[in-house]
Parts: C-alpha cells; sequence; structure tokens
C-alpha cells in the first residue's frame, strides 16, 4: 500500500476548481478529484495552524490535548502525568504511528515541527526532512526534495509520505517571474464596492486597513501581499496574491504527479489532498489571516482518492481528526482508545453516507471562539474578540450566506438556544471524558487571551485614532480593561 498526503497549508476549499471555484487555480488537483471522493463539509476542528495539526495528528480535540493555541500553556501538549509509562500515548496512537504499525514506511517532509515547537509532530514518522524554513518555504524549496524521496522510493512497497507546502499562507510568496494568471479574471462576486467600503471601517488586527495586522507594513521580497486596502486594485492585488500561491503550488503537485507515473506507481497510490485551515479573505472584514472558528477558517478541502474507492461527492459532516480512524478501518487496524474521530470510511469505500449531526469549532489563537456546525447554520459564541468587537453570538445561513455577511441571531433566538444546547452537551461530554478539569480555552483567557492579541491595544487605539475609527476606542477600553493598564 502507498499514500500520498498532500498538506497543503491555509488552502480554503472554496478556492479550488473542484469546489466550483470561477478561477483555474487547481488543475491537477482538479483532476486528481475527478477520479476520488470530494468531501464537501469538511472542518478542522480547532483552527490555526498549531490546534489543528495536533487534531490532526493525534486524532483528539483540542480540549483533550490541551493544543488550543499558539502560545502559553495551550500551545503545548498536555503531559499525561502520573500514568504515563516507558513511552508516551503517541507512539502508539497518533496517526503516524497507526501507520508505521500498518507496515508502512512513515516520512515527512515539513518545517512544521520546528516552526512552532512542535516536537510530538514527529512521533511515528520513521523519515523527518526539515527544509529548514520554518514555514516560510517556497514550493520550488520542497519540491526537489520530494522528487528525490519519490526517484529513491517510489517503487518499493508500503509507504507514507506526507508532503506540506505552503504556498498559500501569507505573505503571498509565489515569484515574481510567475506572473499573474488572474489578471483577466474577475474577483469573487460578493467582495464589492460597498463592501469593501464597510471593511474599511472595520477595527481589529488584519482588517482592510491593517492588513500587516497592526499596521501597514510590507517587504519588497513580497510585493503580492498588500500592507493595506484601500481600494479595488488593492483588493484585485491581494486575492491575486492568494490565488497565485495557490497556482504556484499545484503546478509543484503537477510536477509530484508527472514523477509518480513515470515510475509507474500513480494509478495505484492512495492521493489524500487537505489543509490544516482556510483563510480570511475579506469574511469579518478580515485579510489574510486565519483568525476565526468560522466557515472561511475551518472549513478545508479533503479529496481522497483511493484504490477501489469511490468517486464522487459527500455532502456529511465530518473533522480533520476522523482521518486517523478512518485510515485504520480501510487497512484493518484496531481503533485506539483516546481517538475523538470518528470513520468514514463507509463513504470512502461505499459511497454511504455517516457524517456527523453537527460539528464544534474552536480558535483560540487569535480569538477565543467556539462554534457550532449543523443543517445550513453555522452559530459562533465569542468569549475574547481579539480586538474586533463581535458580538458574544452570531449565526449565519451558509446555503445563502457563505461569506457571514448577514448576522441573523438577533432574528433566531430559538435556533440560538438549540446550538448552545448542542454546544453545552458536546462541552460536557468532553469536560467528562478527559483527567483534566481544564477548559484550555479559559487557559488562554486567564494568561492575556490569545496570542496575536496581546500587548499592542494601546498603541493599536493610536492608530485607530488617526485613522478616523476612534469611535471603537472606548468599546475596546470598556471590554479590554487590563489591555490599559
Amino acid at each position: 500500500m502507498r499514500i500520498l498526503f498532500l498538506d497543503l497549508d491555509t488552502l480554503r476549499a472554496d478556492h479550488l476548481g473542484c469546489y466550483g471555484y470561477h478561477r483555474n487555480t487547481s488543475p491537477n488537483i482538479d483532476r486528481l478529484a475527478g477520479g476520488g471522493l470530494l468531501l464537501e463539509n469538511y472542518y478542522c476542528a480547532d483552527a490555526p495552524c498549531l490546534p489543528s495539526r495536533a487534531a490532526l495528528l493525534t486524532g483528539r480535540f483540542g480540549i483533550h490535548t490541551g493544543v488550543v493555541g499558539h502560545g502559553g500553556t495551550a500551545a503545548d501538549m498536555r503531559l499525561e502525568g502520573a500514568t504515563r509509562g516507558f513511552r508516551d500515548g503517541l507512539v502508539a496512537d497518533s496517526l503516524p504511528a497507526m501507520l508505521k504499525a500498518a507496515g508502512l514506511r512513515t516520512v515527512t517532509i515539513s518545517p512544521f515541527g520546528e516552526r512552532h515547537s512542535a516536537w510530538w509532530f514527529h512521533a511515528g514518522f520513521a523519515e523527518m526532512y526539515n527544509p529548514g524554513r520554518r514555514g516560510m518555504e517556497s514550493a520550488e524549496e520542497i519540491t526537489p526534495t520530494v522528487l528525490d524521496w519519490i526517484d529513491r522510493n517510489a517503487a518499493a512497497d508500503d509507504w507514507f509520505l506526507h508532503v506540506n507546502y505552503w504556498d498559500p499562507h501569507t505573505p503571498y510568496r509565489a515569484p515574481e517571474e510567475f506572473g499573474d494568471p488572474f489578471a483577466g479574471d474577475p474577483l469573487p462576486e460578493w467582495l464589492t464596492e460597498d463592501v469593501l467600503e464597510r471593511h474599511q471601517q472595520a477595527v481589529g488586527p488584519h482588517t482592510a486597513r491593517e492588513v500587516a495586522m497592526w499596521d501597514t507594513s510590507t517587504t519588497p521580497r513580497y510585493p503580492r501581499y498588500p500592507g493595506e486596502i484601500r481600494s479595488m486594485h488593492d483588493l484585485r492585488r491581494m486575492v491575486d496574491g492568494y490565488d497565485c500561491g495557490i497556482r504556484y503550488m499545484d503546478d509543484h503537485i503537477g510536477r509530484l504527479f508527472a514523477a509518480l507515473e513515470q515510475r509507474g506507481v500513480l494509478d495505484d497510490l492512495a492521493v489524500i489532498v487537505s489543509s490544516d485551515h482556510g483563510e480570511n479573505m475579506g469574511e469579518f472584514g478580515i485579510y489574510g489571516e486565519h483568525a476565526t472558528a468560522d466557515h472561511a477558517t475551518c472549513r478545508i478541502p479533503m479529496i481522497v482518492r483511493w484504490p477501489g474507492g469511490r468517486a464522487g461527492r459527500d455532502a456529511g459532516l465530518h473533522y480533520n481528526l476522523d482521518l486517523a480512524p478512518t485510515l485504520a478501518e480501510m487497512l484493518g487496524r484496531p481503533r485506539a482508545e483516546r481517538w475523538d474521530g470518528r470513520s468514514y470510511a463507509p463513504a470512502v469505500l461505499k459511497g454511504e453516507d455517516c457524517g456527523r449531526e453537527y460539528l464544534v469549532l474552536s480558535q483560540c489563537a487569535h480569538v477565543c471562539q467556539r462554534s457550532v456546525r449543523w443543517g445550513s447554520r453555522l452559530y459562533m459564541r465569542t468569549y475574547h474578540d481579539g480586538f474586533r468587537l463581535f458580538p458574544q453570538e452570531m449565526m449565519y445561513n451558509l446555503d445563502q450566506d457563505p461569506h457571514e455577511q448577514v448576522d441573523v441571531a438577533p432574528a433566531n433566538r430559538q435556533l440560538c438556544r438549540e446550538a448552545v444546547y448542542r454546544l453545552n452537551h458536546w462541552h460536557d461530554e468532553m469536560m467528562a471524558s478527559m483527567e483534566s478539569d481544564v477548559d484550555p480555552l479559559w487557559t488562554v483567557i486567564k494568561e492575556g487571551g490569545p496570542l496575536h492579541a496581546r500587548g499592542m491595544l494601546k498603541e493599536y487605539c493610536k492608530r485607530l485614532e488617526a485613522t478616523g475609527r476612534g469611535w471603537a476606542v472606548a468599546e475596546l477600553r470598556k471590554r479590554h480593561p487590563r489591555e490599559f493598564r
């Protein structure tokens, strides 16, 4: 059995052609999707990067592993304590460890472990190749290592190769000589001049007036990434930069497919394409960041082309942490006791509906939010607004409003109550099924709030006054008094 897992950082599903995007960003991924199963409602349980991959690799929610943020206590895997034996549990039940036990040679080509000091990321991998730039790599720095490995090992049997590309992540890094294949293409229809005008009044990090987080800084090395969006021209530069990152990466993926085909292994190869999270590209007035527990940030692509598996589309609700039990079932391995994930192997192998009734999504790196995704609805509950002045609860009808422009919570109090019931039921289950009595979301708040919303508010308020948004300062002072002490 040979498995290639393409882990494509910061990739929105709806910016791929196979998911309905109007731009030709992903011809190689699209061709693969035509012969595999495309999961339409696939979400990372915990966002962004570090919590998402912790959930993926452990098969567990962040509330169980303790990894829900990007800094402080909640950026470290919770220790097993007195119950730990000679080795910890990840040696047996991490995703790569399970694959290794199934007889596969497990290989990763990724800088992720070093980028976040997440050394647990390597648990279960027999070979690790670190490109060395901590996530600042462009595809041309990743592909030669992958091609070399393919050249030396593709013909062997029983391997799992994890390849991590970063090109859709900010700062959009496709080389200047790549050009702009989307220069003549329209922007997504929802991004109009009226929408941009509203976004220019939004407050908080990574909004239209401060794409660079707190200010408008840019670097000549990354000309595709603007520091501010003041016009439709700037908006085009932003969207084109992101889409060029996807297309440039897709070209390199095509090179991998060509090399595998040349060695005669592509047709029988299992290929999985997914991401750690999506990207706010205007949702909530946020640009170039994965900052919320919402549809834009948490929905990710998942394409599975499995030998003998079904092709088509699956509309069920699934988490990224469901991958470990799914692969275990398809490889005839037992389910690990600690996994929170649920196998969707019946969807891959038989086309059966095995989706969940609802999902709970978490974000504690930029804001502290938990959301409930069910039916066509997304309910969002905010515990720390990351200085974006979110209301405590919001709700969106994703069928009618996939970009979350109209908050329908005030007009749908009963539906909000239903969502809170689901959220409380999930939370009760999580707290009852772990040894710790601490919810790491509250650890983040007690330690000073999300890492990417610490220590800058006083200075940022001066910028708000200087840019005509001083109206927000009084409310920010009211909500976050300790930031002004």
